[in-house]
This record gives structure tokens, C-alpha cells and sequence, in this order.
């Protein structure tokens, strides 16, 4: 088993589903925690040299850009209703980006056959 890839999935998968857990409870924390995560799984994909890296890469960096400026309207603003419409943005660029991996499995495995 590839530790390395656990890991990699890991964070992408748990950046996913702590955006969710922002869009069912709607607190700063969850923001929070779904940015810091989103952010922790961008900087492991930094260093990755596989089949779509770099649609990898630009699928954690739109769900950054999403997540950074949803932090800072609901937090500076206070306005929930744009935060939210900007976490759902970051959803679905990491299931994109969970889609990406899939398919680069896929991949890997049709290759080792």
C-alpha cells in the first residue's frame, strides 16, 4: 500500500467533506477547518508528479479561492448567504478534483495490467 497516496486522498477527501460540514452548520469554526484542510491538501499536491497533476492542482486552487473569500465574508461581512454560496463553489471543485483521482486510478491501474 502507497502511504504517500493514503494520505494524498486522505486530505483531498476531508477537504470535501468539511466544506459539507460548513454548509450544515454555517459557523466560523467549520470555515475554518474546511479552509485549513483545503489548504493542507494544496500544499501536498505541490510536490506530485502523476498523469493530472496539474488538473489536480488547479481544482484545489479554485476550491482555495473559494474558501479564502468566504472566510473573509462571513467574517468581515457577516454576510452568511455569500459565504455559503462560495463554500458550495469549493464543493464542487473537490469533487472534481476526487473525480480526477478516480479516473488517474483508473489509469494507473490499466497501466500496471
Amino acid at each position: 500500500m502507497d502511504w504517500g497516496k493514503v494520505l494524498f486522498i486522505f486530505f483531498i477527501l476531508m477537504s470535501l467533506t468539511s466544506t459539507v460540514g460548513f454548509l450544515y452548520d454555517q459557523s466560523l469554526v467549520m470555515l475554518f477547518i474546511a479552509g485549513g484542510v483545503n489548504l493542507l491538501s494544496t500544499i501536498l499536491k505541490v510536490g506530485v508528479r502523476s498523469y493530472m497533476s496539474a488538473e489536480l492542482m488547479a481544482a484545489s486552487l479554485v476550491a482555495d479561492l473559494h474558501l479564502i473569500p468566504s472566510f473573509i465574508y462571513m467574517q468581515v461581512f457577516d454576510n452568511t448567504n455569500v459565504a455559503v454560496a462560495l463554500a458550495l463553489g469549493a464543493v464542487v471543485a473537490n469533487i472534481v478534483s476526487i473525480v480526477f483521482v478516480a479516473i488517474e486510478s483508473v489509469k494507473s491501474y490499466n497501466d500496471y495490467n
